[in-house]
């Protein structure tokens, strides 16, 4: 894959937005259609959803392997995400790219979006908002990955994720996957 660097740095990308919401189908699309834009690809506690890979979705760890990564601070923003898992995005991977001029999409959790933003302020904070409350339940319904217990958590955190929109620089609503990935890589295109 050829990346089209930038003169000098480029800016970093977070997007966030509510459980379900389809932050990685757009990051997908995204990754599957436009090669000069690079994933950062998280850690997580959590067990692999059928289809996911190691490496390429999430890097799977153990409790013990996120603590040694804590130790060494060598996470970027880490969490606890609906109350179970850990998520962290890994920092120098982020910060070689970024320093070689390539785009740098960042996909997580609001929780660690308010963490990039306390150390990477100059960063674009896109929120990707659902067409309406309905149709976000309707895919959180839809996805079948969850237990009733682990949907009524998600549902609880998505509520108080929705009233945060106006915590980020831009909001990008996701009716279409295509459109919004679309949207989004042309927001990355035009960064100073």
């Amino acid at each position: 894959m050829s990346q089209h660097p930038q003169a000098g740095p480029a800016r970093l990308v977070v997007l966030a937005g509510p459980t379900a919401v389809g932050k990685g189908a757009v990051s997908t699309y995204i990754r599957e259609n436009h090669p000069e834009i690079w994933l950062s690809v998280s850690a997580t506690t959590r067990r692999p959803r059928p289809g996911e890979i190691d490496g390429y979705h999430y890097h799977f760890l153990n409790d013990a392997e996120f603590d040694a990564m804590l130790r060494e601070d060598a996470f970027l923003e880490h969490a606890v995400v609906h109350g179970r898992a850990r998520y962290g995005t890994p920092r120098s991977p982020v910060q070689e790219q970024l320093a070689q001029g390539t785009p740098v999409l960042l996909e997580i959790d609001l929780e660690g979006a308010r963490q990039v933003r306390e150390t990477m302020p100059e960063a674009l904070f896109v929120f990707l908002a659902p067409p309406s409350w309905d149709e976000l339940l309707r895919r959180l319904v839809g996805r079948g990955t969850e237990s009733a217990e682990e949907r009524e958590r998600r549902l609880a955190t998505a509520e108080v994720e929705m009233a945060c929109q106006d915590e980020f620089d831009v909001v990008v609503v996701n009716d279409e996957v295509r459109r919004a990935a679309r949207q989004l890589v042309s927001l990355m295109k035009t960064l100073p």
